[in-house]
């Protein structure tokens, strides 16, 4: 097991003699200096773990060496010697990020504990960095795919912003088109990064519970108020809040948004006193928000106040350079979490998906390729297994029928697909559709129970169950059923 290291830097040669047999006697790999020069050049060459500093040195201050050290991204474990603990230096070391000091004449006892500390804190600032860094991984805050001119200048827009010290942004766009992946961006590229990222869809909470879960609430505040809880804005201290379909406030929540905007206050309902929060809110909307304040729907105060810096992401039928490269990503995304290995699409899937106006943006094109990686079978995702509304765009049916329907989309190999069903004048039951859909699969699939249960887009046991339902085939019987009359 490798040593920790540690560097004394001291111009008292029996100082250093002294420390350099004791540490070595604790288990650690030893380094000396006598000045400061040479003490930065060793911590270049040797990275110690911790380095035992004296506030005097012939050359440079240790508050120099301190320094110079931290500006070279060095991140040991400085702890300061002194003979005068209350002179300024050591405090102007402690501000720097000096992790402790000790005072001459040296206790050996106490700085073996405060060096054993001292390591205790860097391997657990270590984990806590490394568990940081998987997160951002894992939610793909840096995963913004796009080769399309737009893209590339709307993300060097949005790295601007982050990089800035607004308080408030406002992001904008269609339905799917990835205002949340800006809000990460914003946040994670910001300097803010190291804080929470608290993320709330203002339209997915009741109107009565969503002023308590911004603001949080006291005790006893109201009936189910069994204890003090923080609210949203508390938590994302010294982060980021982004607040998904802003436009769905009540006129009520607006005003004390406003307020909390504007002072960077928040009062807990039910509570008498403010609460100071240093938080920076992203606020998005697929809804226009200036046709909103027209309407009298968004206060227009707020609506300024949240468009400082505004944002639009434009849908992808704008930005269609960005399909493949999307497609390619979650290709590779879906082959790690289904554990398959589809190495891209045929020359008539990319055709179809270029051609494809996508209304529902990234988010549809995404469900589209988990489905059809879900299905496929092949090397290539093929046509047969996008979803109909790509495949057959001009076709006139709605996506309400689209989605009811159980043939939506599904072809046989040959690739031939099952007829439109004409329903008659005087109308029918829905069970009797059903019917004559398991039919018309099964007809056309030539009896083959597998593949009419692809037709009908169900496993093969659910059309077993819709047969025997049906009377096309016997509960007992077990061959495959031909093509019933």
């Amino acid at each position: 097991m490798a040593k920790f290291k540690i560097l004394i830097v001291d111009d008292e040669r029996l100082l250093r003699w002294s420390l350099r047999q004791k540490c070595e006697e604790w288990g650690y790999q030893v380094f000396d200096a006598e000045n400061g020069t040479d003490a930065i050049a060793l911590a270049q060459s040797e990275t110690p773990d911790v380095v035992l500093l004296d506030v005097r040195l012939p050359d440079i201050s240790g508050l120099e060496v301190l320094e110079k050290l931290r500006a070279s991204g060095d991140s040991s474990a400085v702890i300061m010697i002194t003979a005068d603990p209350q002179i300024d230096d050591v405090k102007a070391a402690l501000r720097m990020g000096a992790y402790d000091y000790v005072g001459k004449p040296l206790d050996f006892d106490g700085l073996s504990v405060t060096i054993q500390n001292a390591l205790e804190v860097r391997r657990l600032r270590g984990e806590v960095e490394s568990l940081r860094g998987e997160v951002r991984r894992q939610s793909g805050s840096y995963e913004v795919v796009g080769a399309s001119k737009k893209t590339v200048e709307l993300m060097r827009f949005v790295r601007k912003v982050a990089a800035s010290e607004a308080s408030t942004i406002l992001v904008q766009g269609e339905s799917g088109t990835g205002k949340d992946l800006v809000a990460k961006v914003l946040h994670y590229e910001s300097s803010r990064r190291d804080g929470p990222f608290v993320a709330i869809n203002c339209s997915a909470i009741p109107e009565t519970l969503i002023e308590a879960e911004l603001f949080g609430h006291e005790k006893g505040a109201f009936t189910d108020a069994k204890a003090m809880k923080k609210g949203l804005f508390e938590i994302a201290h010294d982060g980021t809040l982004f607040l998904d379909e802003i436009g769905e406030l009540t006129h009520f929540l607006q005003a004390k948004l406003l307020r909390v905007l504007e002072d960077q206050v928040i009062r807990r309902v039910g509570g008498v006193r403010d609460i100071q929060v240093d938080v920076r809110v992203v606020a998005a909307s697929n809804r226009d928000l200036e046709r909103a304040v027209r309407e009298g729907h968004l206060r227009q105060d707020l609506y300024y106040r949240l468009a400082v810096i505004s944002i639009y992401i434009p849908p992808l039928r704008e930005r269609k350079e960005d399909i493949l490269p999307l497609v390619d990503f979650f290709i590779q995304d879906y082959n790690r979490k289904f554990r398959k290995s589809i190495r891209g699409i045929t020359e008539e899937t990319r055709r179809l998906m270029l051609a494809y106006e996508w209304p529902g943006n990234v988010r549809e094109l995404r469900n589209a390729v988990e489905r059809a990686m879900i299905l496929e079978e092949e090397s290539l995702l093929r046509p047969s297994y996008l979803p109909f509304s790509v495949t057959q765009p001009h076709a006139g049916i709605t996506a309400f029928e689209r989605a009811s329907s159980p043939l939506a989309g599904e072809s046989l190999p040959g690739g031939r697909r099952l007829p439109s069903l004409i329903i008659p004048e005087g109308g029918t039951s829905l069970e009797e559709i059903e019917r004559s859909m398991v039919v018309l699969a099964l007809e056309q699939a030539h009896g083959n129970q597998t593949q009419a249960s692809r037709l009908l887009d169900i496993s093969r046991d659910a059309l077993r169950y819709k047969m025997k339902k049906f009377g096309l085939i016997h509960a007992e019987d077990g061959e495959e059923a031909s093509a019933p009359g």
